[in-house]
């Protein structure tokens, strides 16, 4: 049998000494050994071929029962209650930009008449809208 401390000492350590490491983050993101965006492309056919063998394994439904509902209530009403406002403020001009040529889209959309409640060519209106927004995300790719 191999020698190796008991999970609770390992995971109170890590606990205990990660926190502290937030200076290594920082500059592990400053610096990084190489391109974040040039490796991943790369590792695109990898992560295809994972993601294949998760769908053939299953792994995503496995995953989710064996985690349950406990878990992310836990996390989300905890951690993420927390984050979620600053998360939300830091994201504005990320959002701004990622939303700003679908609301153009919506803006410059030409929609037919209204007609009178629940007439059935009321669906055209909602047509025009779908059309644009497909084919504003066909042009961003």
């Amino acid at each position: 049998m191999a020698a190796i401390k008991a999970i609770e000492v390992i995971s109170a350590k890590w606990a205990s000494v990660t926190p502290m490491r937030s200076g290594d983050y920082a500059e592990g993101i400053a610096h990084p050994e190489r391109s974040w965006a040039t490796s991943t492309k790369a590792a695109e056919g990898a992560w295809g071929a994972g993601v294949q063998a998760a769908v053939t394994r299953k792994s995503f439904s496995k995953g989710v029962v064996k985690a349950g509902d406990e878990k992310w209530q836990r996390k989300a009403s905890t951690i993420g209650v927390q984050r979620w406002g600053p998360g939300v403020a830091a994201a504005e001009g990320e959002y701004a930009a990622g939303f700003a040529p679908y609301r153009d889209a919506i803006f410059n959309c030409v929609l037919p008449p209204r007609y009178a409640r629940r007439d059935p060519r009321n669906m055209g209106r909602v047509t025009a809208i779908i059309d644009a927004l497909t084919a504003a995300k066909d042009r961003i790719g």
